[in-house]
């Protein structure tokens, strides 16, 4: 019921400030056609004595609509700004932090692949998930359990801003099909807190 709320609330939002944006619209150019239209015209339509009376009012209206719609457009322009600049920063710590990769955080990104997994439960307060996930390599998806001995656990995804960063090289899988003692020593190398979390299957990426 809280969901639905929520979600009516946010749409009501949405619709005050689509009318209100319609509404300064048609003000603007209800307006600028009053002031700037030839007289002639005017008087066709029985408006020219209007447009004299009220100059002032239809002017400041011209203004106030004018402006609504100016911040309007400024607002849309720096939210688009600061998303892009707020991409590209992003971006930019993934490959930083694919290129510093310790033994652990490597493992356990492999670890999906390992799994044939797109999500794992994975421990909240182990340091590699954390540093992953406040990398952006790691998608944070909710879903939380917690233990009283083990702690909090949540869903998991690898990001999909890291996955064109995350191949065969960086994460050290063996090339072509791994041999019988490679896939040894990748399962050895697994994280040791994975083996309470999830189950590991008999395949590589």
């Amino acid at each position: 019921m809280q969901k639905i709320n929520l979600n009516a609330l946010s749409f009501t939002g949405k619709s005050i400030k689509k009318l209100i944006f319609n509404a300064m619209l048609w003000l603007s150019l209800a307006c600028t056609a009053l002031l700037f239209s030839p007289v002639n015209f005017l008087a066709s339509i029985n408006l020219a004595e209007f447009s004299e009376q009220h100059a002032n009012l239809i002017g400041l209206g011209l203004i106030i609509g004018a402006a609504y719609l100016l911040t309007q457009i400024l607002n849309y322009f720096l939210d688009e700004a600061i998303g892009y600049l707020s991409d590209k920063r992003s971006v930019e710590v993934i490959e930083e932090k694919v290129k510093l990769l310790d033994p652990t955080e490597r493992a356990l990104l492999r670890e999906f692949f390992l799994q044939g997994e797109t999500i794992l439960t994975l421990p909240e307060a182990e340091q590699a998930v954390k540093s992953l996930s406040k990398a952006g390599i790691l998608e944070h998806l909710g879903n939380q359990k917690h233990y009283a001995i083990q702690g909090s656990t949540a869903d998991f995804k690898i990001s999909m801003r890291a996955r064109e960063y995350l191949n065969r090289q960086v994460l050290r899988f063996p090339v072509g099909e791994p041999s019988a003692e490679e896939m040894k020593n990748l399962i050895k190398a697994r994280p040791q807190f994975i083996n309470s979390f999830v189950t590991p299957r008999k395949h590589a990426a």
